[in-house]
């Protein structure tokens, strides 16, 4: 059986330590049998070996490049490239957590972002938390929200290009949020994503009464929403790929074919197919055998 290691490196990295990859699964009866490069700082190793052998190659190539300053990515060479999407929002496609801006708009960041680290952390559970945390914005004007979408929120570095690459070859893009509909709605539109799926929040007489629609998109949520697209697309859940970085995104990425934990919390870190903590969003592209030459600016 065939299996993929792509390995991607920031640009300042001095070279890819495909040698180091290549000892550590000779050991379990694997050998590297071919390499593509992808880009300057990415390429694939072609790993033959036994069925059934993933978790052991994935933990002997991730421990091997430990102290390396990369992101890799084992998983079989068949089926790679993805056909859907589903993307967490906030500190994964834009690097803030929007909750927390307006939490500063109104005077109460502090309070509303150590709440916001716990439930990403998985220690609260994440609609209680959002819950609490949205009552604490209460009388917000309205104005603000576009004032902090203008001013706090950023498309993290790879983003656009992810959505845009993955859209031009066919694949179904979803942005899917345990925050509001008024920043994932721009958000998407921004990135290049097909739709998005949010919470939303109550408002009345021009401002936020400090209630959140229900029922609020949590976990569960999340992962039927990738459950839905690709029934709707009729794909297997093995032709997906979901991104995320804390605990109320574990189930998705779970559920995917690929799922990867971007600059995640430890939970989902290690319960994750792949991590992205080195490089930026444009691994996910590699991970899936895109060359650079192919991606959608």
């Amino acid at each position: 059986m065939l299996y993929a290691a792509t390995l991607v490196a920031p640009e300042d990295a001095v070279f890819l330590p495909e040698t180091v990859v290549a000892a550590a699964v000779e050991p379990l009866g694997a050998r590297v049998v071919n390499r593509h490069i992808l880009a300057d700082k990415a390429l694939d190793l072609v790993i033959e070996g036994p069925e059934g052998l993933l978790a052991e190659l994935r933990a002997a190539a991730e421990a091997s490049v430990f102290h390396f300053p990369l992101d890799i990515c084992v998983q079989p060479w068949e089926g790679r490239k993805k056909m859907l999407l589903v993307a967490d929002m906030d500190s994964t496609i834009i690097g803030c957590e929007c909750l927390d801006e307006l939490a500063d708009f109104a005077g109460v960041k502090t309070r509303v972002a150590d709440i916001t680290e716990r439930a990403m952390r998985g220690d609260l559970p994440f609609e209680a938390a959002l819950r609490e945390r949205v009552a604490m914005i209460a009388g917000l004007p309205l104005a603000d929200l576009q004032l902090c979408y203008d001013q706090r929120v950023k498309l993290n570095p790879g983003a656009r290009t992810l959505a845009r690459t993955m859209a031009a070859y066919g694949a179904r893009c979803l942005l899917v949020s345990g925050g509001f509909t008024f920043f994932a709605e721009k958000v998407a539109e921004a990135a290049g994503f097909h739709a998005a799926r949010a919470n939303w929040l109550e408002t009345a007489d021009g401002a936020l009464t400090g209630r959140v629609g229900e029922p609020i998109l949590g976990r569960a949520a999340k992962l039927q929403a990738l459950q839905d697209e690709a029934a709707g697309l009729g794909l297997d859940l093995s032709q997906s790929l979901a991104v995320g970085d804390g605990a109320n995104d574990l189930a998705m990425i779970e559920a995917a074919g690929l799922g990867v934990a971007y600059r995640a919390k430890p939970v989902v870190a290690a319960r994750a197919d792949a991590r992205v903590d080195r490089t930026d969003l444009t691994a996910l592209l590699y991970f899936q055998g895109y060359r650079e030459a192919e991606f959608v600016a």
